[in-house]
């Protein structure tokens, strides 16, 4: 209840400031925990970013890879950290300062801006569903089991609270999931 409750838009905030912000923690969380995994993650156990056998994902983007592309999980998720710590980085993206036309003080977010951060919330989950499927075993062996289980849960309830990601991207773990 405390997790639900944590996700909620507080009253009187900024949507793209809440969404911005939570962003950034679970990006924060996912590195953190993949980057004790780095070790076992590697382009010869992990060849595909998979979730099992029915969960493939290739990357795809606006610069490096137009069409979208098999990578090792390892590649796809070093791809994907740091394409999301240069949108993070990036001002016209994720703006830090208000911007003066508004009188709320709040930073003028793209108009693309919801868009980039669903795409950014579907890969994130994706890296959740790859170390579950692949690197789980480790994870118990490292403790990082309640760890993994209490950030999972928070972003789930998150995405779902905003209806970040769709429902058939969430497979992989609808077990959990609807637990």
């Amino acid at each position: 209840m405390v997790l639900r409750q944590a996700v909620s838009l507080p009253q009187g905030e900024d949507i793209n400031e809440w969404l911005a912000s939570n962003l950034t923690d679970f990006y924060n969380q996912v590195n953190l925990l993949y980057g004790s995994l780095t070790q076992f993650c590697t382009p010869e156990t992990c060849p595909t970013m998979s979730a099992g056998p029915k969960f493939d994902y290739l990357w795809a983007d606006s610069s490096l890879f137009k069409k979208p592309i098999r990578l090792s999980a390892p590649e796809y998720i070093d791809t994907l950290l740091t394409s999301i710590q240069t949108a993070l980085d990036d001002e016209s993206v994720f703006p830090t300062q208000p911007s003066s036309s508004t009188t709320l003080q709040t930073a003028a977010f793209p108009k693309h801006f919801q868009a980039t951060v669903k795409l950014i919330f579907k890969r994130l989950f994706r890296v959740y569903a790859h170390v579950w499927h692949a690197h789980f075993a480790t994870v118990v062996v490292l403790g990082e089991e309640s760890h993994f289980w209490t950030s999972f849960r928070h972003f789930v309830l998150f995405v779902r609270e905003f209806g970040l990601v769709e429902r058939k991207e969430l497979l992989s773990m609808e077990a959990f999931i609807d637990a």
